[in-house]
């Protein structure tokens, strides 16, 4: 038994483990390897006010404005408000921002990113979520009361619903989870006073992605199947510039690229975004994102351009010595020439529905990062606010186990986990042939611009596979593939049904039937496990 169970090891989860006492028995899991998630690949930094002429007013004006409508002010002033304290915190932890100089002591380097109106973006150069990720690893590698287990996937929560053992008054409490150790095959029934989901996003849902292999929405599947709440799954937001080569997987060109005045190009040369918006290259991503693929259609290219080479060497190799170095090895040169890109799926906006001590629907059951939906983005995430969210509501859910910390543990009976009546699969074809169709068809159907028609192919398309999947599942042994598997598939349902709700366009969700917003329908698109029918 351990005090708490937190599943997942990037910025939100090991934030949380090392705010709690140092008398709490803590497990981490990693799917993969510790360092193996969004959090290491995040490039820009963490927004804060932190300059002089900056306010806490005007960063939740911005993120407001971003949000479109849909942000929850509440949630969105909370996350600001904490801000400094959160990047101070991770100075104080050893993370390693850059200064205006090389003094150690020296005010730190604020960068300014899409849709904020003021320099106010933490970074260590353009390597921040390196810099963050091995710093709390390594913290919490110093501590004895923190394990840290690698290359072990959390097949699905445990509670006392799914065994019939509800404490009263229809209550529902999380109670552990069954993992399976990737290294051995074998799965763990693994229980906990509280669990945390801190497993990322669901970007691995489209062909082209920003984000690692392991962001298939694993913790948004388990919570639904658990019975929480979702909330704006219609909301993915691509990342309007990643490298475009076919072996550049997963290279993002960072934000702060165009903050620091690159412009993008059309492939005669052309700078397109200043008919778009009159931000231009700062224009908040989902704008950005639609005028590149609004140029791509029309023009019929494979990508268009971003262009830095008009400032300084030094400047370009001090401010983006890794993006420097990544586009080098692909044969591109940022400091001479411009940068091929395209935009790709980055990062998930909804998610599992939390309060602001990041509890969900159900009992000893937290939510944390781009996992959950706090209310802080809304229908569009500004730059940089994901990294501070990580850290805030960490912090968050550590005050509140620490104030529950006195409550007893439920006596509960759990089970092993049950594989008598299935057999090794014989057909692993089937896994992958359905994982890259759901891909194909996200990207195609559920993209940057929709339809209804669109979106309704998808939906029928999905229902069959999720049925497919599900017989799967009940008759053969888990593998980390058909985990991941079940998981992606249940979300891509949850991102259709969605957008096929939201009968409008706003933020990252734009269809060419409602081309407009309505007023009437600024509020979250929410489906409820327990009152709508399951796709499985």
């Amino acid at each position: 038994m351990h005090d708490v169970l937190i599943i997942g090891s990037g910025a939100a989860g090991l934030s949380l483990a090392l705010s709690l006492p140092q008398d709490y028995r803590i497990l981490v899991l990693s799917k993969s390897d510790i360092h193996e998630g969004s959090t290491l690949y995040a490039q820009g930094g963490i927004s804060a006010v932190l300059g002089r002429h900056d306010s806490i007013e005007a960063h939740i004006s911005d993120t407001l404005n971003a949000g479109a409508g849909l942000c929850d002010p509440e949630a969105v002033r909370f996350t600001v408000e904490n801000g400094a304290a959160a990047v101070n915190w991770l100075l104080e932890s050893g993370v390693n921002f850059t200064r205006e100089t090389g003094d150690g002591l020296a005010p730190l380097h604020l960068t300014r990113e899409g849709g904020h109106s003021h320099r106010r973006i933490a970074h260590a150069a353009d390597a921040t979520g390196r810099e963050i990720e091995t710093t709390l690893v390594e913290q919490a590698r110093a501590r004895s009361n923190i394990t840290l287990l690698e290359n072990h996937i959390a097949i699905d929560l445990i509670t006392t619903r799914k065994l019939g053992q509800n404490q009263g008054h229809g209550s529902n409490r999380c109670v552990g989870a069954y993992i399976l150790d990737r290294n051995r095959n074998h799965i763990l029934t693994l229980r906990a006073r509280f669990t945390i989901l801190a497993t990322g996003g669901a970007s691995k849902a489209y062909l082209y992605t920003s984000n690692p292999d392991g962001a298939s929405g694993d913790g948004i599947a388990m919570a639904w199947r658990a019975g929480c709440r979702v909330a704006n799954m219609e909301f993915m937001q691509f990342h309007p510039t990643c490298l475009y080569h076919p072996h550049a997987k997963s290279s993002l060109i960072t934000e702060a690229v165009r903050g620091e005045g690159g412009h993008l190009l059309l492939p005669d040369g052309e700078r397109f975004m200043p008919r778009f918006d009159p931000r231009a290259e700062l224009a908040p991503r989902d704008i950005v994102a639609r005028a590149i693929d609004h140029e791509m259609k029309r023009l019929g290219a494979d990508c268009l351009y971003l262009d830095i080479s008009h400032k300084p060497r030094d400047f370009i190799l001090s401010h983006f010595p890794n993006v420097y170095a990544t586009c080098l090895e692909f044969g591109y040169d940022m400091t001479k020439e411009p940068i091929p890109v395209v935009p790709a799926a980055h990062y998930t906006c909804g998610g599992v529905m939390t309060n602001p001590q990041a509890q969900t629907d159900v009992d000893a059951l937290y939510c944390i990062g781009e996992t959950a939906y706090t209310g802080l983005h809304g229908a569009n995430r500004m730059a940089s606010n994901s990294l501070l969210e990580c850290i805030v509501y960490g912090k968050a859910a550590a005050e509140d186990i620490i104030r529950r910390r006195d409550e007893a543990a439920p006596v509960i009976s759990i089970p092993a986990w049950d594989e008598s009546r299935v057999t090794d699969s014989d057909e692993h074809v089937v896994i992958t042939h359905n994982w890259d169709e759901i891909r194909r068809f996200m990207w195609d159907y559920v993209g940057i611009v929709r339809t209804t028609k669109r979106l309704e192919r998808a939906h029928h398309r999905i229902e069959l596979l999720l049925r497919e999947i599900d017989d799967y599942y009940s008759n053969f042994r888990v593998s980390s593939d058909l985990v991941e598997l079940r998981n992606l598939s249940l979300v891509a349902w949850l991102i259709i049904r969605s957008a096929l709700a939201r009968k409008e366009s706003r933020g990252l969700h734009y269809t060419l039937d409602y081309p407009e917003p309505r007023p009437e329908l600024a509020k979250p698109t929410i489906i409820d496990p327990l009152s709508r029918y399951l796709p499985y």
